[in-house]
Order: C-alpha cells, then sequence, then structure tokens
C-alpha cells in the first residue's frame, strides 16, 4: 500500500520529517520538455514561509534543489526529485515534553500506529513543514496548467472572525483579482479588513493563543468536460488532496452548505448563452455538475483549524506514566497559520487539476502547445 503518494497519471509523492536533514517531493508522469521557471517555484515557497509577527520564528529559508528528472532548464520525463535541507531545528525543544500528549496533534494517533518508532520532533512527518515540499511541486503543476490557460487564486475570506471582500462574480474581474492575489503575501481582496484580520492576529498571540479562518479559492480557465461521475470528479479529486493538508478540516464547493437552506429554484444554475459560449447565470455549483467541470469557474472554500501550538497550559495525559498531566509549550510556534495555508490550497489543487486532466487527455497533454515538438 502506498501512503505518502497521490496520483495515478501523475503521482507525488512527499517525504521528510519536520526536523529531519531534508524534506522533498518526488513527481513521476510529467512529460519530457517542460520549461519551469525556478523563480515561480521560489515566489510559491516565499509565500509558505513564516515572516513576520504573525508567523512562527521559525525561519527556513526553504532553498531548494532539483536532484532529478531535470536538465538544460526542462523536465526529462523521468521521476522529477525535489529536495528542501532542514536548516533551522530546535529539536530540544520538544524532548522536554516528548511523553507529554499535545492537544490537537497527531501525537496520540501517531504513538498508537508507530509506537516509539515515531519521530516527535516538532511533529515529524505529520508537521505542516512537510507542506513546503508539496507547494513546490504545486507550482510546478501550476506552471504547466497556466500555458493551457488555467489559473488559480486564493483569498483569505474570513480570519479572526474579521470577512474580506467577496470575490468578484464577474469572470474578468475575477481573473484581474487572482492575478493580484498571487502576488500578494498577505492574499486579501481588501486591505483594510487585511490589516484587521492581522490585528485580530496579534491579539490572539498576545494572549498565548491561536486563530483558524477560512480560504476561498477560485480556477478560471477550466474546459468543461474534466473530471469523472463518482470516484475520480472534480470534488472528490480536489477533496482528496485539500484534506490531506494538515489543519484543513471543512471542504465545500459553490454554495456548499448554503444549500441546505435553498429550493431548487434558488440553488440551480440557469443556462444562457454568452458571446457563443454557454455559461451560467449563476455559479451555486462551483463550476461542477455530476463531478465534471461544466465551463464555469470552480469555486471552493476550505476551513483551516486554529494552530494546535498555543502557549496557554492544558489538560494532557503522560502516556509514557499513564497519567494526567498539564503542558505548556516553549518553542516557535504560529499564531495563526492560514496565509501561510493559502498557497498550499493552490499547490493541492493545482495537483488535483494536472491529475484529472492526465486522465482525461494522457501525458502529452502537459507538452501540447507549451513547446513546438
Amino acid at each position: 500500500m502506498v501512503k505518502s503518494t497521490f496520483g495515478k497519471n501523475l503521482t507525488v509523492s512527499i517525504f521528510g520529517e519536520s526536523h529531519g536533514a531534508a524534506i522533498g517531493v518526488v513527481i513521476d508522469g510529467l512529460a519530457a520538455g517542460i520549461p519551469l521557471d525556478m523563480a515561480a517555484i521560489r515566489r510559491d515557497l516565499d509565500f509558505r514561509r513564516a515572516t513576520g509577527a504573525i508567523s512562527t520564528a521559525r525561519q527556513e529559508g526553504d532553498e531548494f534543489e532539483i536532484v532529478s528528472g531535470f536538465f538544460e532548464g526542462h523536465t526529462t520525463g523521468t521521476p522529477l526529485c525535489l529536495m528542501i535541507r532542514n536548516t533551522s531545528t530546535r529539536s530540544g525543544d520538544y524532548a522536554r515534553t516528548k511523553d507529554l500528549l499535545r492537544p490537537g496533534h497527531a501525537d496520540y494517533t501517531a504513538f498508537v500506529k508507530y509506537g516509539d518508532w515515531q519521530d516527535y520532533r516538532g511533529g515529524g512527518h505529520f508537521s505542516g513543514r512537510i507542506t513546503a515540499p508539496l507547494v513546490a511541486a504545486g507550482a510546478i503543476c501550476r506552471q504547466i496548467l497556466a500555458a493551457h490557460g488555467v489559473m488559480i487564486g486564493t483569498h483569505i475570506a474570513e480570519c479572526g472572525g474579521v470577512a474580506d471582500a467577496p470575490m468578484p462574480s464577474d469572470e474578468a474581474a475575477l481573473a484581474a483579482a487572482l492575478d493580484r492575489l498571487n502576488n500578494t503575501a498577505f492574499a486579501v481582496l481588501d486591505a483594510d479588513r487585511g490589516d484587521k484580520m492581522q490585528q485580530a492576529v496579534l491579539a490572539a498571540k498576545a494572549d498565548g493563543d491561536s486563530v483558524g479562518g477560512v480560504l476561498e479559492t477560485a480556477v478560471i480557465g477550466m474546459p468543461a468536460g474534466i473530471g469523472e461521475p463518482f470516484f475520480n470528479s472534480v470534488e472528490s479529486t480536489l477533496a482528496h488532496l485539500l484534506f490531506s493538508v494538515p489543519a484543513v478540516k471543512g471542504v465545500e464547493f459553490g454554495a456548499g452548505f448554503a444549500f441546505a437552506g435553498m429550493r431548487g429554484s434558488e440553488a440551480n444554475d440557469p443556462w444562457r448563452m454568452q458571446d457563443g459560449r454557454l455559461r451560467t447565470a449563476t455559479n451555486n455549483n462551483g463550476g461542477i455538475n455530476g463531478g465534471i467541470s461544466n465551463g464555469m469557474p470552480i469555486v471552493f472554500r476550505t476551513v483551516i483549524k486554529p494552530t494546535p501550538s498555543i502557549y496557554r497550559e492544558q489538560q494532557t495525559v503522560d502516556y509514557a506514566a499513564r497519567q494526567d498531566a498539564t503542558l505548556q509549550i516553549k518553542g516557535r510556534h504560529d499564531p495563526a497559520i492560514i496565509h501561510r495555508a493559502r498557497v498550499v490550497i493552490d499547490a493541492a489543487a493545482a495537483i488535483g487539476l494536472c491529475e484529472l486532466f492526465c486522465e482525461a487527455f494522457g501525458t502529452a497533454w502537459q507538452i501540447d502547445g507549451i513547446v513546438n515538438k
């Protein structure tokens, strides 16, 4: 059973631990001859990195190296391995409390599954640190999609009780908004509301606490007909990847849970002709019908839970002594991760969409129209 690999046509395998020597990803199924923009990979990794007072003090440069499957600026068609060295570990912060189960973390479930062999430092393989190579893989997939006119972007729809401005419904305005978001460190549509979000994060930090929020993602340029009716539907493929991201606890497409309060006459998206194309007047179904893309923007939201590592004293158990205990963590932790998670969500979506395109059109789809063959 393959446990750290996603995909059948384009496989993405992650490896490493938070405080190990390195983390990385192997991507198999890339076509030969795809030009890769190293600066674009660097940009996405920088958006995931911790910066400023609203992030952890752990500063990793996330310098990456591609050690196989890439030559003279292009993919070779063989497995591409990308590696990131860990350079800022303080494992002693975890050794002192290794037998105390951290509430909200995977400490207990990891112990049950792996026994005493689990690498507990910084959460080991369960750590959000492992999203760095996922972002790098997603950056490669985003480049492939962009060459086919598909753009992905995410904004912080809600954080710390503050809501951002809504995504534009007009597709031209939406494209401009996604372009701005993809070049913004704190991805909001309304800068004033973004400032209020950051103030809420800092207030939680001052209390030794943390906050979560909601990310909203849109994909434009998707053709109709991608996806399958049931197990390889657009929703199930994307949800599989989205729920693999640490801290994601909810996913909804289109109107999502709001459908529960609608009648069919409200929920349905009426069809119409627009500039010679089939479009829908509304997009409650988030660009997907019957598991298959319908040509409208794909829209989904993900819930990011508050960072479980908080500085307040908490009730727990010493699982080695088998007795109740209290825990007050030390070390370097984020009061919020939602601003860093947005590019992880973009990456997950890009990987899933590339897999769906390859399922429909094969590996050659990746390179067709990118370079002359």
